[in-house]
């Protein structure tokens, strides 16, 4: 009885390509969780989740050209004959990427860095943020995060796809594929495929994975100190502040339509219940600030948002369409608690709201305090 033949390892993934594989994993699921599930609250995770998967995919691109044998894109860019033989059965075994695994490598690159782009793009024009945000407005933005959340949608199907695949692989090949992006290591069979040897280039990867970050970090820092054109104007007139701030938060002017302030200055008698009358002309002087400045005036994602209003409470932010629908994931008992104590105590929870800006990343709900 003869005996079986011993399986022989050798090296398939170097500790870069497995480095790069895990932490894209990890990247790709915190953008997907906080994008999907997360609120406002988790952008500034969210953007640094997608800003390290798309660091990850450029590093692995320079890799790609001058790392070890089957790291290297001439290793496993498929041709279309070696697609059909392998989906027929007739490809031999490959110890690097498969046809169809390489083709899912080049759609997984190039599908994050779509969504880098595009996300950089919402960021710009709907947040005005960023390097992009001189050079886009909000409609550009708006459509720009549409087919971001359309493109991670086709990142989720080919991450499903991926792992099915490797799935079937392993089944097909009576070996443990995932379990080979961690050991680094797989099985030698007669037959394999042939490889042409390549040694790594470390130094010069790095030097250029470097020299990339630095000019990418340097460009965006430029680009983003550009300033965007269009945005609300930091300063309030004191006669409006003094005026309205006596009684509550200062609300800036670009939160409504130039008609709902109008309206809300032509009714301060009643002024949501109160008699707010002033002197005539110190209302003159506010109305004119405020309809000079009103939504229609800028090009910001709150001014967009808050131009519709409510056509029964035309004056009243917290009843337009856009601010019940933003907020509808909040229960009514957050806004009665200290010390927020009223919906319409926007800064309570936005440290940027007398800027109009409402940045994501100035939103914090503050700890209930006592009464």
């Amino acid at each position: 009885m003869s005996r079986p033949t011993p399986v022989s390892y050798v090296p398939a993934w170097d500790i870069w390509v497995r480095l790069f594989h895990w932490a894209l994993v990890l990247g790709v699921g915190a953008a997907a969780l906080t994008g999907f599930l997360g609120d406002a609250r988790w952008t500034l995770v969210h953007v640094a989740s997608g800003l390290t998967a798309t660091g990850l995919v450029l590093a692995r691109i320079v890799w790609g050209v001058f790392g070890p044998t089957h790291a290297r894109f001439a290793d496993f860019l498929p041709r279309p004959g070696a697609v059909i033989a392998h989906l027929s059965g007739r490809d031999r075994r490959h110890r690097g990427h498969n046809p169809l695994g390489a083709l899912m490598v080049l759609a997984l690159f190039a599908a994050i860095l779509a969504l880098a782009g595009t996300g950089l793009a919402g960021l710009g024009g709907w947040l005005r943020i960023g390097p992009l945000a001189a050079d886009l407005g909000t409609d550009t933005g708006r459509m720009a995060l549409d087919l971001h959340g359309g493109v991670a949608l086709g990142v989720l199907a080919l991450v499903a796809l991926h792992v099915g695949g490797v799935v079937f692989e392993s089944r097909r090949e009576g070996e443990n594929l995932a379990r080979a992006m961690v050991t680094g290591r797989k099985q030698a069979r007669p037959g394999d495929a042939p490889v042409a040897p390549a040694r790594a280039r470390g130094g010069l990867a790095l030097g250029l994975v470097a020299g990339l970050g630095a000019a990418l970090g340097l460009g965006g820092a430029t680009l983003s100190a550009r300033p965007a054109p269009n945005l609300p104007v930091a300063v309030t007139d004191p006669l409006t502040a003094q005026e309205c701030g006596a009684c509550h938060m200062v609300y800036h002017p670009s939160l409504l339509p130039a008609a709902s302030w109008s309206d809300l200055m032509a009714g301060l008698d009643a002024h949501f219940g109160e008699n707010a009358w002033i002197d005539a002309g110190d209302a003159a002087e506010i109305e004119a600030w405020l309809t000079a400045h009103a939504a229609e005036t800028v090009d910001t994602a709150p001014a967009r948002l808050f131009v519709r209003t409510d056509p029964a409470a035309p004056a009243t932010l917290t009843e337009t369409p856009a601010w019940e629908r933003l907020h509808d994931d909040l229960p009514d008992g957050l806004f009665a608690r200290a010390p927020i104590f009223t919906r319409a105590n926007c800064a309570a929870c936005h440290a940027d709201a007398a800027t109009g800006r409402f940045s994501p990343f100035a939103i914090e709900i503050p700890k209930e305090t006592p009464k």
